[in-house]
C-alpha cells in the first residue's frame, strides 16, 4: 500500500534554471508508473510562470504566479471528471505544464534573400536587413493550443525560424504599402521600425505572444545604389555652390587622365598638347577662385519704398524717390547721420 501511496503528488513546482525554454511539461511518470496528483497538493507558481492543467486532452484550468493547495474550489472540472478517494485522499490524474511568461530577448533576425522593392528615384532595387527582436507569451492557454502539442520541452529554437519568416514577411509588405523610397527609408530607420512592429503585433497575438521589441539596425542598398545615395548627400551639402563643384569635378577629371600615361590626354601631353591642357585647367581654376574670391556686391535700399538698389543709384528704379546716398548706409539702407562713420546698424564702414 505504501508503495501505491508515493505515486501521489504532493509538490508540483518548476525550478526553471533554463535560458531559452518557453514550456515544460510537468513528469507524470515514476518509472514505468502514471503518477497521481491528489487534493491537498501543493502548487508552486514562480514570477514569469503560468501553469496549466491539462485534462482529457483539455485545458482545464490556468494559474498564475502564486503558491495554490488544490482542491475542488480551485479545480472546479474536478466536479465534471470525478475524482477518486484512496486512503482518505482524493487522487486524480492530469497534465501539468507550465509556461516561461518572460521576455526572450535578443533573437536575431536577417534577410537570407533580398527584398526587392520599387523605388520612385532608383526604380526597382533589392535591399537587405539584419536586427534583433524581443518576445514573450501573454496568452499561455492560446500558445499552448496553437504551437506547443504535446512535447515534453519546447524551447526558444523550436519557435525562432518561424518568428523570422513572420518579421521578414511582414517588412517586405510594410515596405510595397508605405511606399518609402530608398532615401526615406535609409534616413529615418526608427519610424519605419514602429511601423513594423505595429503592424505585425496582431499577427504574434494571434500565437498568444507579443512582439515586445524590433530593432532595424541596418538596412543596405546594392554598391550603385549606395554611391548614388552618397552623391545626392554631397550635392545636398554643396547647395547654391554647384558651380564650384561641377568647374572642381572638371578639373579632376582634367588631372586623372595627365597622369595617366596610357590615356589619349597622356598622349597628347607627349606629343606638345600639354600646354593647350594646362591652359585649359589653369580656366578652370581660374573660374574657381573667381568664383569663390569675387566680392558680392553692395547694395543699399530706398528710404521710402524699402526697394534694394545699386549701391551707385542716386534715384529709386521702383518709385522714383531720390536716394541720399551720403545719409544711408550702402551695405543695409539704415539712415545714418552725415557725419557717421559706422553704420549703427550693421557697423559697415562709412568713411
Amino acid at each position: 500500500m505504501g508503495f501505491f501511496k508515493s505515486q501521489l503528488l504532493k509538490i508540483i513546482e518548476w525550478k526553471d534554471d533554463s535560458q531559452d525554454v518557453i514550456v515544460y511539461r510537468f513528469p507524470m511518470h515514476d518509472g514505468k508508473k502514471e503518477r497521481e496528483i491528489m487534493t491537498g497538493s501543493s502548487l508552486t507558481v514562480r514570477e514569469s510562470q503560468a501553469a496549466i492543467f491539462v485534462s482529457q486532452g483539455q485545458i482545464a484550468d490556468v494559474f498564475g504566479p502564486g503558491r495554490y493547495k488544490l482542491s475542488t474550489r480551485n479545480l472546479p472540472f474536478l466536479t465534471k471528471i470525478g475524482h477518486v478517494f484512496y486512503d482518505g485522499d482524493s487522487k486524480f490524474k492530469c497534465e501539468v505544464y507550465f509556461v516561461n511568461t518572460k521576455q526572450f530577448t535578443n533573437q536575431k533576425w536577417g534577410t537570407a534573400n533580398p527584398i526587392t522593392m520599387r523605388d520612385a528615384d532608383f526604380g526597382v532595387i533589392r535591399i537587405r536587413g539584419y536586427g534583433v527582436f524581443s518576445f514573450r507569451v501573454i496568452n499561455p492557454a492560446l500558445f499552448l493550443k496553437t504551437l506547443f502539442g504535446t512535447n515534453s520541452l519546447f524551447t526558444v529554437e523550436d519557435i525562432n525560424e518561424y518568428l523570422k519568416s513572420m518579421l521578414i514577411s511582414c517588412i517586405t509588405d510594410t515596405i510595397a504599402e508605405s511606399k518609402v523610397s530608398a532615401l526615406d527609408l535609409a534616413g529615418n530607420l526608427q519610424e519605419f521600425n514602429d511601423m513594423c512592429q505595429n503592424n505585425i503585433q496582431h499577427k504574434f497575438e494571434e500565437l498568444g505572444l507579443s512582439l515586445t521589441n524590433l530593432t532595424i539596425e541596418n538596412i543596405s542598398f546594392p554598391e550603385n545604389i549606395e554611391k548614388a545615395l552618397d552623391e545626392r548627400a554631397t550635392l545636398g551639402i554643396l547647395g547654391d555652390k554647384m558651380g564650384v563643384y561641377a568647374q572642381k569635378k572638371a578639373a579632376d577629371a582634367l588631372g586623372d587622365a595627365a597622369k595617366n600615361n596610357n590615356s589619349a590626354a597622356g598622349t597628347f601631353i607627349g606629343m606638345g598638347l600639354g600646354q593647350t591642357m594646362g591652359s585649359a585647367m589653369g580656366g578652370v581654376f581660374s573660374n574657381i577662385q573667381n568664383a569663390e574670391d569675387k566680392p558680392k556686391e553692395k547694395k543699399k535700399f530706398c528710404p521710402e519704398c524699402g526697394h534694394a538698389v545699386s549701391s551707385t543709384a542716386k534715384f529709386c528704379p521702383e518709385c522714383g524717390s531720390k536716394i541720399a546716398s551720403e545719409n544711408v548706409c550702402p551695405e543695409c539702407g539704415n539712415k545714418v547721420k552725415p557725419t557717421a562713420k559706422f553704420c549703427p546698424e550693421c557697423g559697415h564702414k562709412l568713411k
